[in-house]
């Protein structure tokens, strides 16, 4: 019998898997797209040639005051240390001194970056050179309201951002499994909102009765009519940023696409090569899915692994078994996530986060729906077992052993396998 091997990325390295030939249902990959050649060129173009916007330069004067904000090192994949300096040294050209330019790592409810992680994300260059800031979405004094959604949010953000003379969105764009897509207006929600802005927008994500669980509309490749997401638009409406930088990165993890200009359609081009490279239609769904997160820094810890495991979700049987490739190297992070862990069962998880809404809370409960669907297997370090246990996930550390307790639990003889190298960024779509 005759057998494929896979070779998944976990953590900084590899892991490997055998899949006899008959059982393969679908390899789920995105769709190969070329990197960009010249990214300096191609970035510059994108600056001066933008999606219905008059070029940065035409959009940006001499001494104004610049925000630029910065995904966290929880994406690090968009790989901005590449073109930050370029950005930096355009402002310079324009008549925009280092000095007046800061830069806001955009960490919405996440933990605040490192210093060393601040030149990671940003480059030493650009470290050295101007001002670098983690937003503090629980600093209510560095908050300048707004006004109200039409759902009746309140919003209120980082006073850096609210009084920049100009605001730069930069980020990149993937599926998310809350409001369709990352990149554009998440800069903004949750990026650099209060946590009250942040906690009464993310309430949409769920559904309108207790019991219900999650919205069904709040998933990935949607938007129109996903609450969550229309709330955002709203939120970020209120501070008409002046340019968007997003990129597009391709299968590979290089850059692919950069879309630049104005912060609703140049996003928007954005979302439609997204769909074109990790959009996958399915026509049956699998006994077993052999997930990998896309290894370091996707596969950081198990906040962010909730991605891999929605993919995996929708593209295995109710009833089947998943295979969750993260190592999870601070599997403990944030402590605010694993702390939702301590309800006894998934109705009372759900009524603690109707009454105190967090996102670490709604991502845990996410994933604890996963595990109520099928089985959820975690190959992950040895020492990570047991608060994998308390997550209603099964902790395996080798390929082997979390093979074989897969086919045990299946029920099915010779199972339907389907393997998704880039679990994180690929959507199974059934048709």
């Amino acid at each position: 019998m005759s057998k494929r091997k896979f070779e998944l990325k976990y953590g900084k390295g590899i892991v490997s898997v055998q899949v006899p030939e008959d059982q393969l249902l679908y390899e789920i990959m995105g769709q190969e797209y070329p990197a960009l050649s010249n990214l300096k060129e191609d970035y510059l173009h994108s600056l001066n040639h933008p999606i219905d916007a008059p070029p940065l330069k035409e959009i940006v004067k001499k001494g104004d005051t610049v925000a630029i904000t910065v995904s966290d090192i929880t994406r690090g994949w968009q790989k901005n240390y590449l073109t930050l300096p370029i950005l930096i040294d355009y402002l310079n050209e324009v008549g925009v001194p280092d000095d007046n330019i800061t830069i806001l790592i955009a960490v919405g409810g996440h933990r605040p970056n490192t210093e060393k992680e601040f030149v990671e994300l940003c480059s030493q260059e650009v470290y050295d050179r101007v001002r670098i800031l983690n937003h503090d979405a629980w600093d209510e004094e560095n908050m300048v309201y707004q006004g109200k959604t039409s759902r009746g949010t309140e919003v209120a953000v980082n006073r850096i951002v609210a009084e920049a003379d100009k605001v730069i969105l930069t980020g990149g764009i993937i599926y998310h499994y809350m409001v369709g897509y990352g990149g554009g207006r998440k800069s903004i929600i949750p990026g650099v909102a209060s946590i009250k802005t942040i906690q009464q927008n993310h309430l949409w994500a769920m559904g309108r009765e207790v019991g219900s669980g999650s919205n069904p509309n709040s998933a990935s490749k949607f938007t129109r009519g996903n609450e969550c997401h229309e709330d955002m638009m709203e939120v970020a409406a209120f501070i008409k940023p002046d340019f968007i930088i997003n990129s597009v990165p391709n299968a590979d993890g290089e850059l692919a696409g950069i879309f630049a200009g104005n912060w609703v359609s140049a996003w928007l081009h954005g979302t439609e090569l997204v769909n074109k490279i990790y959009g996958v239609d399915v026509e049956e769904k699998a006994d077993i899915v052999i997930a990998s997160a896309g290894g370091y820094p996707k596969d950081i810890n198990l906040y962010q692994t909730g991605k891999t495991m929605d993919n995996a979700y929708h593209a295995m049987k109710k009833g089947g078994v998943s295979i969750i490739l993260s190592e999870c190297e601070d599997i403990m992070e944030p402590l605010e996530f694993t702390k939702w862990f301590d309800y006894e069962n998934t109705y009372e998880m759900e009524k603690a986060l109707r009454e105190n809404f967090t996102i670490p809370g709604w991502v845990a409960f996410k994933e604890v729906e996963c595990s109520d669907y099928g089985t959820f297997i975690i190959l992950t370090k040895q020492e990570n077992a047991e608060f994998a246990k308390k997550a209603k996930l099964i902790p395996a550390t080798t390929m082997e052993e979390a093979m074989e307790i897969a086919y045990k639990k299946c029920g099915v003889q010779r199972p339907k396998i389907t393997v998704m190298p880039q679990g994180a960024n690929t959507f199974p779509v059934k048709k």
